[in-house]
């Protein structure tokens, strides 16, 4: 699964679908009802949080969540709030504790991590500092933007933001080759829009957000002093919407096949002139890769023709504002304010903003998250956390290779491949087997801004130095108090941070059903997701191609239509007009469906031919669904449900609940689901994949 806020640079493009799950521990099957030591409940389901009045076939959300649903109240610095939000809550409190005691440290040795983690975190809480300093930080950069002269000055200035502030109309990413998964590649892909998602700039019912975003344009630049801010915002708005025109959407960008075109920059140049391509590549410090791979290569022919065509000082003013933009959160107040009204109470509903400490905690975790993370996973992840996680991974992975192996769709000659791909999965749970080395990243006290750009640099020069070389097989994508999980596709690997194996995901005083049914059916949608619509596309090495009999991949495209089109019907009373795109959450989809599957799978063969007890009424298969119902539990604001529907690869959580076990014969018996309720499909209507 991907999901939306977690841990990764906001220049870097990430091919690899971040989940959020993930724990271990095997109970005894045949147990009775654990002591009332488990986190939610008596037994590992929060009890007091259903709603039995309602049917679970009518709304099974409801029925397991709710009364916690009419009772929880969304924080006021929040856009939303369930099991995933109070366990990052949980672990910045926890980064906060060893990031306080670095701070008040006098003893810690100079250049050493815990020294610039502990300056890099105090200068962000220096709010007076930031006051004293206002824009002066940014001048300089707005100062080379209004000495700009020539589209060419433009094009180095946005080079120059791979390690800076500002925007670039094609963003380029350094990453392992798909094609070729042992030696890292340059990327090149769309980039440059202001609001969250091309949609925001061409369909009507965003009017709204594009009116408010160009007063949010002016307001910035009136800030800095820039001659004609309405003007120059309406002309960055409209330049904006023809660059959103160009772009590919969420679900062409999904495409692994189409978004994988090798070119040389003189092919660039051919195919796209208009724009300075060797220009831009020189002074980003890419001039080493003689290739390039394209992700949307339709649209550079009309982004280049768009770049010559724009003004200089449309230009300028467009990259005067994204400069401000990016830097608003680390300038004094009003410039913090500003951005905050903006992108978090307007586009979010958020109501307040988060507290200093938590964006000081977020800055210092974006720039030196893996030193943070050894001292986390010494005080907050035991070694036993570790073994079961692993315990419980194999017992996931059993029940995948024999869904395979029994599915009736698939061609015995592709299940062979597909059993030789789940063989060759990696699994890294909880930390690195080595951490990155800081020792070149420069940090000096009290320069906030300064230390922001430094730590983009260190992270920039890592990659363009690598390019060509053979791929680090033991990097992690986040760090250890991540709360969130991922497959990666060209590493063939599923990764579970620490900050993720505790409850509500695992408890171990829980009942066992609960757990698979929670964790595991976490794990087992990042496994699904190498059998998703795109993650089926890379073989056991991680390699971009085609392993699948025709006739196997069209049946498989037949049924994933089909669960796209049971997503997209499904109705927002609070947002109409707005719907989720099957094919932009397929892959997301799929994970959900195959993980309880497994998660119910592992659960029967852990009894080993014992019967489940039943606790309070609820049957072992039961539980196991409430334990799935209940990780997805949540609350969102209106606005912030709208921007996720737009922009997240996930279908929001309180669909989650019950919309992949629609498709699961188990669910219908296990809850007495007949035809009649709402949630009812008949079964030849449902969906059969993994």
């Amino acid at each position: 699964m991907q999901k939306v806020l977690f841990k990764t640079m906001s220049k870097r493009l990430s091919l690899i679908p971040l989940l959020t799950l993930s724990l271990a521990v095997t109970v005894s099957a045949a147990e009775t009802a654990p002591a009332s030591s488990a986190h939610y409940g008596p037994w590992g389901v929060d009890l007091a949080a259903m709603d039995r009045s309602v049917k679970p076939g009518d709304d099974f959300n409801r029925y397991v969540n709710g009364k916690w649903i009419d009772n929880t109240p969304i924080p006021p610095d929040k856009s939303s709030l369930g099991s995933f939000i109070v366990l990052r809550d949980l672990s910045d409190q926890r980064v906060r504790t060893i990031l306080d005691a670095w701070a008040a440290d006098t003893t810690l040795k100079p250049g050493s991590d815990e020294a610039k983690v502990a300056a890099i975190y105090r200068t962000f809480l220096d709010e007076a500092t930031a006051e004293k300093l206002d824009m002066k930080p940014v001048e300089p950069m707005l100062d080379a933007v209004k000495q700009a002269k020539t589209r060419e000055d433009i094009a180095r200035i946005m080079a120059g933001t791979h390690t800076s502030f500002g925007s670039t109309f094609i963003a380029a990413h350094v990453m392992d080759d798909l094609k070729h998964p042992d030696v890292y590649a340059l990327y090149l892909s769309q980039s440059g829009l202001g609001l969250p998602d091309r949609e925001f700039y061409l369909r009507d019912n965003f009017k709204p957000q594009r009116e408010r975003y160009q007063k949010y344009v002016a307001g910035m630049l009136r800030m800095i002093g820039w001659n004609e801010p309405e003007t120059s915002a309406a002309e960055i708005v409209a330049l904006e919407t023809k660059l959103a025109e160009t772009h590919w959407t969420r679900a062409e960008n999904r495409d692994r096949d189409k978004t994988y075109n090798l070119m040389t920059v003189a092919e660039l140049e051919k195919s796209a002139p208009g724009f300075p391509w060797r220009l831009y590549l020189d002074a980003a410090g890419l001039s080493k890769s003689a290739t390039a791979i394209v992700r949307q290569n339709t649209m550079l022919p009309r982004m280049a023709q768009l770049f010559a065509a724009t003004p200089v000082a449309t230009l300028q003013a467009y990259e005067a504002f994204h400069i401000i933009d990016e830097a608003a959160p680390r300038l004094s107040k009003r410039f913090v304010t500003a951005n905050w009204e903006f992108r978090s109470k307007f586009l979010n509903g958020v109501p307040e903003q988060r507290p200093r400490w938590k964006r000081a905690v977020a800055a210092a975790d974006n720039a030196m998250g893996e030193a943070i993370g050894r001292t986390y996973v010494a005080k907050y992840f035991p070694p036993e956390s570790k073994a079961k996680a692993e315990q419980l991974v194999a017992d996931l992975r059993t029940a995948m290779k024999a869904r395979i192996e029994n599915v009736s769709w698939m061609s015995p000659e592709t299940k062979q491949h597909a059993i030789q791909k789940l063989a060759q999965f990696g699994v890294k749970i909880g930390y690195p087997s080595k951490w990155k080395d800081y020792s070149k990243l420069e940090v000096r006290e009290g320069d906030l801004v300064g230390n922001t750009l430094r730590a983009s640099k260190f992270e920039w020069e890592i990659d363009v130095n690598r390019i060509g070389a053979k791929v680090d097989k033991a990097e992690w994508g986040m760090t250890p108090q991540t709360v969130n999980a991922y497959y990666n596709p060209p590493k063939n690997e599923i990764v579970f941070p620490a900050a993720i194996l505790q409850p509500p995901f695992f408890d171990p005083s829980a009942d066992m059903a609960v757990n698979y049914g929670a964790i595991g059916g976490v794990i087992g949608h990042e496994i699904t997701h190498g059998f998703d619509d795109q993650g089926r596309k890379s073989d056991g090495d991680g390699s971009l191609r085609d392993w699948w009999a025709p006739e196997d991949a069209k049946k498989f495209e037949a049924q994933a239509a089909r669960l796209g089109s049971q997503y997209e019907a499904i109705d927002f009373a609070n947002l109409p007009n707005i719907h989720i795109t099957g094919r932009a959450t397929m892959g997301e989809n799929i994970a959900d469906l195959g993980g309880i599957l497994l998660a119910l799978d592992a659960y029967k063969v852990s009894l080993k031919g014992k019967p489940a007890p039943v606790l309070d009424g609820f049957t072992g298969e039961q539980r196991v669904f409430l334990g799935w119902a209940q990780v997805w539990r949540a609350v969102e604001r209106t606005d912030a449900l709208r921007q996720r529907i737009m922009t997240d690869p996930h279908s929001p959580d309180m669909i989650r609940t019950f919309a992949p076990l629609r498709n699961v014969d188990a669910w219908y018996t296990a809850f007495g689901v007949k035809e009649g309720d709402k949630e009812y499909v008949k079964p030849e209507d449902r969906v059969r994949i993994w």
